[in-house]
This record gives C-alpha cells, sequence and structure tokens, in this order.
C-alpha cells in the first residue's frame, strides 16, 4: 500500500513546493497563464474579448492561459493593459491563490518525467475537481517521485553528486563570499573584537539567535547533534571526542539556521548543505578578514604553515587546512589542493584548482578512489615521528607538487589531512627545503598498482585472500531525508527531552 507523507501535502502550497518548480525568483508560463486567467475573470472578460483587445486569436490566448505558450514582452504588456494592471504584477512568481497553486502543482506534474514514466494520459484540471482531488493527485505523484529517488539514492548517485559539488567548488576557488558575510555578520552582533574564537563567544551566538545548549548523555548514536527548532533548542553530547573541536557541533548546528536550511530533496542537496554548514562554521572560527591578514604576512615572509595557522586560531588541522583552501585562490592568489585520506589509502574528501591530477572513477569522481602510494598523503603513514610536519615533493605526470601532511585519528582509524601546491609556489611554504622526494606515475598501473613481478611470480596462484568489503558498495545509499541518520530514534529523543507545560 503506498501512503503520502503529510508534512509534504498538509497544505496547496506545500504540495505545489514538492512537484518541480522554478526557482524562487523565476516565473514560469503556468503560473503566469494562471495570473492572465484570473485578472480576465476579476475584469468579467471573456476569453474573445482578451483576444480582441490586443488583436490576437482566442486559441492564442488559450494557449498562453493554459502555460502552453509565453507571451513576448511587448504582447505581456499589451495584455497587461488590456486588464488594467502592469507586467511586473503579471510576473510575480507566486500563484495567484492557493487553488491555483494546486493547479499549477497538477499541470507541472503532468509534464514531468513520473506521469511520461507511467505512461499516463495528461487530463484537463476542471474547476469541478475539488482540492481534495487534486491534492490526493499530487500526494500519489509525489510518494511515486520520492519512491524513485530512493531507488537511484545508490552509490553511483552519490559520486554524480559529489563530481558535479566539486566542479562547483574549482569554478569558484573554493570561496563563497556570501558565508564569508554571514559569518562576519554573526561575530560582529556579539562583538568579536579579535583572536580566537572561544567557547563562551559560540554559546553567545546561540543565545543570540534564540537557542540555548544543553549536553545529554543519550544523544542518538546516528547524530552530531540534534536540534530543537520548536522550543530553541541544541542537544549536544556530553562525551566530546578527543580529536573534535567541541565548538564545532555548535557552530554546525547554528550554521544550518543561519543559512536557512531545509530538508533535503535528494542526495546532491545533503551534500550542498553539509558543505556550506562546514564552510561557514570554518569562517566563524578562522573569520576572513583576520586569517587573510595573517596568511598574508606568513606569504610575504615566506613561511606559510598549517601548523601555524592552527596554533594561531585555535582549531584543529583538519579546519585549518580546509580553511586555507577557502582563501588560498581567491585571496592569497595560490592554487591548491586539499586531500584526506583514510590509512586504507581511500580518499574520503578532495579539492584541487592547481591541475594536479586526483584518481576518479568512470563519473569523474574522486571521493573512495584509492590515491598512489608514493603521495605524501600515502608516504606519510609510514613516518615515524608523528609530532613534526611531513613534506614532500611528487613528480607526477601533471607536474611537480609540494605537499605538507599529518596524521589525525578518528573513530574511523587514522586518516592524513595533506594541502599542496604547484612547484613554482612552493616559495611561499616553511618546509620548502625538505629533501624528501617521489615519484608518481599513476594511473599507469606499474607505478604502485601492480605487484613487482618476483613477488607476482611467486604467490600469483598461491594467494587468496578474503576481502573486508565495505556494505557501502553493496547496498543503497542510507534513505530518509537525513542520509544515515535514525529519524524515529531523533523523534523519541526530542519527545522524551522537550520541556513540559
Amino acid at each position: 500500500m503506498v501512503t503520502a507523507d503529510p508534512a509534504r501535502i498538509a497544505t496547496p502550497q506545500a504540495a505545489y513546493i514538492a512537484a518541480p518548480e522554478p526557482g524562487p525568483d523565476e516565473v514560469d508560463a503556468l503560473t503566469l497563464g494562471r495570473r492572465i486567467r484570473e485578472r480576465r475573470l476579476a475584469a468579467g472578460m471573456t476569453l474573445g474579448q482578451l483576444a480582441a483587445a490586443i488583436d490576437r486569436a482566442p486559441s492564442q490566448v488559450s494557449a498562453i492561459e493554459n502555460g502552453k505558450r509565453e507571451p513576448r514582452l511587448s504582447m505581456l504588456r499589451t495584455i497587461a493593459l488590456a486588464l488594467g494592471t502592469t507586467a511586473d504584477e503579471l510576473l510575480r512568481p507566486d500563484a495567484p491563490s492557493e487553488r491555483a497553486a494546486l493547479e499549477i502543482a497538477v499541470e507541472r506534474a503532468q509534464r514531468g518525467p513520473v506521469f511520461s514514466a507511467l505512461g499516463l494520459e495528461p487530463f484537463r484540471v476542471a474547476k469541478t475537481m475539488s482540492d481534495q482531488t487534486l491534492e490526493t493527485i499530487l500526494a500519489l505523484h509525489n510518494e511515486i517521485d520520492r519512491l524513485h529517488r530512493e531507488r537511484a539514492a545508490t552509490p553511483e548517485e552519490a559520486r554524480r553528486a559529489n563530481a558535479q559539488l566539486r566542479a562547483e567548488m574549482r569554478a569558484r576557488d573554493n570561496f563563497y563570499p556570501e558565508l564569508e558575510a554571514k559569518a562576519a555578520e554573526l561575530l560582529e552582533a556579539v562583538g568579536h573584537a579579535g583572536g580566537p574564537v572561544s567557547h563562551q563567544l559560540v554559546a553567545d551566538m546561540a543565545s543570540h539567535l534564540g537557542y540555548s545548549l544543553h549536553y545529554v548523555g543519550d544523544l542518538p548514536h546516528s547524530t552530531r547533534s540534534v536540534t530543537d527548532k520548536r522550543n530553541g533548542r541544541i542537544y549536544l553530547p556530553t562525551q566530546q571526542s578527543p580529536s573534535r573541536d567541541s565548538r564545532s557541533p555548535i557552530l554546525q548546528a547554528l550554521a544550518s539556521h543561519l543559512l536557512g536550511h531545509e530538508e533535503p530533496g535528494n542526495y546532491g542537496d545533503f551534500l550542498r548543505q553539509r558543505i556550506e554548514t562546514n564552510y561557514l562554521t570554518a569562517a566563524i572560527l578562522l573569520p576572513e578578514q583576520a586569517a587573510v591578514r595573517y596568511l598574508t604576512e606568513a606569504k610575504n615572509l615566506r613561511r606559510i604553515s598549517m601548523e601555524e595557522l592552527r596554533d594561531h586560531f585555535a582549531v584543529s588541522y583538519e579546519t585549518a587546512a580546509h580553511r586555507f583552501t577557502n582563501l588560498a585562490t581567491a585571496r592569497l592568489d595560490i592554487p591548491v589542493h586539499f586531500m584526506k585520506v583514510h590509512e586504507s589509502g581511500t580518499i574520503i574528501k578532495a579539492y584541487e584548482n592547481d591541475s594536479v591530477r586526483f584518481p576518479s572513477d568512470a563519473l569523474g569522481a574522486v571521493e573512495g578512489t584509492t590515491v598512489c602510494r608514493n603521495w605524501t598523503a600515502r608516504t606519510v603513514f609510514d613516518v615515524e615521528d608523528r609530532f613534526s610536519p611531513w613534506y614532500q615533493y611528487t613528480d607526477t605526470t601533471s607536474g611537480t607538487f609540494w605537499c605538507t601532511s599529518r596524521i589525525e585519528k578518528a573513530k574511523e582509524g587514522e586518516y592524513s589531512v595533506s594541502v599542496g601546491v604547484p612547484f613554482e609556489h612552493v616559495k611561499w611554504f616553511r618546509g620548502r627545503e625538505t629533501p624528501h622526494r617521489a615519484v608518481s606515475r599513476c594511473p599507469d598501473e606499474s607505478c604502485c598498482r601492480r605487484a613487482p613481478d618476483e613477488l607476482a611470480g611467486k604467490w600469483a596462484d598461491a594467494s587468496w585472500p578474503a576481502a573486508r568489503t565495505p556494505t557501502s558498495l553493496l547496498a543503497a545509499l542510507p534513505t530518509g531525508t537525513f542520509p544515515g541518520v535514525d529519524q524515529t530514534e531523533v523523534y523519541q529523543f526530542l519527545e522524551a527531552h522537550a520541556p513540559r507545560p
């Protein structure tokens, strides 16, 4: 039995939003046509009378009102004049009424992929159809569409979304001015006067935005924090991971509020929101003006260092490395690449705008692939001194790159965080005098993916390893609004902790 999600169909406007639609500041032919029809009927004009007034055939006016034809701007002005209104009024993106919103949503659904895939013939939305009938049609359409998206949420879809997002980040040099402005506005609101952002100042930010912080011992295991938007509460774990900054979960929860994030409609939305949340968090902990001033001075002295950036702003090494990639190109004119690699060699996160050649799959995705054994991100795992920075030059098929890398720990094991630049930009960095150098011929298999002939000849027919296959390779991505989160557990948690009247 197919059941509809009540949250998606509670009102005609909710149903309208759930169906495929243009952006919030755009107007489409359907909305324009409905607004023209409503204005015509309000003026007491027939279709023929409006057609005569604008010197067009009634069939042309009918096509415009039904959203099957978009009038030119000159014709739109003529129509507006005949109806006693303006072109700007007719071009408003919102539906003229709740009933019109329902009708537009049904029309849009009929023109979408669900009706086409099911082989359903479009029908005319008649005035005699009740609102309940239209809402039922939309509920069924949206549920079928949700099930289709759920089935499509495979690792392949995730890799496509990752590849698309990384391309966008590269095009912007990983710099988002609008998020920088949000961070600066919040810091100013709580009176930040410079220096590291303290935990107390973060708590002041929460209070400023109308939230109180509550530390609990029973936070749902699949979450880092839970926000009760109804009662203005942010729940956080009493036990903090030694490798995680205790300010970050608070700022990440506040970031979603500041950015107006709504429930993600697909995996791409989920990834984008995560990128924006992490970016804004780092922009608050390392404010743009102060960070750029510090890094510019370090560049002039030719001693840029991730460790020193970390220590100056009292953040984690990974946060410092992330923040450097935000500012390096846009504010320091330094092309850069960033990698977070698991001890198994699997790339967890990656970004580049310096022409370094990351391994990728057929879909263009980097995350989940294996990095060359000779790259800094892998050789750092073999270094005995884990307390000193590891620097290395690597000659690759796309040029020579210098990288600095450090090992971090997490519950999933150890991982390396690396920042690198092309050879011609190493002059700005501390560690450029390192003697460590490696050669990578990847993706040529002879580089590191194929066993040496002597070992292969001895063991090729005498070995049978049992692979530890990640279940994510065999199953679809976790379903639900927030992938990987047990919503029932979250709702039960909120119910148990909600303040009682």
